[in-house]
């Protein structure tokens, strides 16, 4: 599942991807085989921390 972070909210990628130009169809996230393809991964997954990215608008998000 992936969330969007920001300082102080966390936010489903529902709202704020629907109006993003590198979203799919749906106005979810390109996210496949276990990688955000509108993105770019900026943290590698260490124990029990989730793997984020950032993405083309400057989201960070992260796969829980």
């Amino acid at each position: 599942m992936l969330i969007i972070l920001t300082d102080n909210q966390v936010f489903n990628p529902e709202k704020v991807c629907q109006s993003c130009l590198m979203a799919n169809s749906n106005g979810q996230p390109r996210w496949g085989g276990g990688q955000l393809r509108c993105g770019q991964l900026v943290q590698q997954c260490q124990e029990n921390q989730p793997q984020q990215y950032q993405c083309m608008m400057g989201f960070r998000l992260a796969n829980i």
